[in-house]
């Protein structure tokens, strides 16, 4: 077996060991390591490319524990079978200012089937992807990533990306090569501004809002999505 199989099987075991060990949440507790949730949006584009050309409903579960978290996050278009997706991460934290990160990106094919354990490089549907990222401070609200692909990409593509918030908007400006452009050459393929807002429900609650306007210059296309979040 390889060793970026082993890593995923490792990664979904320790994963359930941190669910079912958690102790059940009692009235005086007023938070828990494990948080879910699900965003509904209009469209899922992810660094500058459209997955699916239609409306996403996304999932998530992440356990925390200090400066370390494990998730799984997913996509699923609405206009079946589409693109969908299924993501394991972890990361680490250091100091609040730099985030260490591994995620395997996992494309089921819901037309010709699939195998989640296929690890072979001509038939897998995973990806796997290091990255690292600056947070910034309170002062300096500037984030800075760059990520590359270390498993199942030939090209072993490469994503760079920065951003500024501006109290609710936030600008953003990115880009990378291999299969994040359409002839694989480094270029720029995502910038925009995206902003968020609060709906209050009821006195205690709010429901979050996002709307982002993208756009792919080395592709020439462009997005206006629309996002809520539960």
């Amino acid at each position: 077996m390889k060793i970026s199989s082993l890593f995923t099987i490792h990664l979904v075991s320790l994963f359930i060991l941190m669910v079912i060990t958690i102790p059940g949440k009692s009235q005086e507790e007023k938070t828990s390591p494990v948080d879910l949730g699900a965003d509904l949006m209009s469209r899922y584009v992810w660094r500058g490319t459209d997955y699916g050309a239609s409306p996403s409903i996304q999932p998530f579960i992440e356990f925390g524990l200090s400066n370390f978290s494990l998730g799984v996050w997913g996509a699923y278009t609405t206009n079946n079978p589409g693109i969908q997706e299924v993501d394991l991460y972890a990361n680490f934290t250091m100091k609040e200012l730099l985030t260490i990160s591994c995620t395997d990106y996992f494309f089921p094919d819901e037309i010709r089937g699939y195998n989640y354990y296929e690890f072979r490089k001509d038939s897998s549907a995973h990806i796997i992807e290091g990255m690292l990222k600056f947070n910034g401070t309170e002062n300096l609200p500037l984030t800075l990533m760059a990520g590359i692909n270390i498993y199942n990409d030939p090209d072993n593509s490469v994503y760079f990306e920065a951003g500024y918030s501006l109290s609710v908007l936030n600008l953003f400006v990115g880009a990378g090569n291999g299969f994040y452009t359409t002839d694989g050459k480094f270029n720029f393929i995502n910038i925009g501004i995206s902003a968020t807002k609060d709906l209050p429900i009821t006195e205690k609650y709010s429901l979050p809002l996002s709307a982002s306007f993208i756009t792919n210059p080395q592709a020439g296309r462009v997005y206006l999505v629309f996002g809520v979040s539960f």
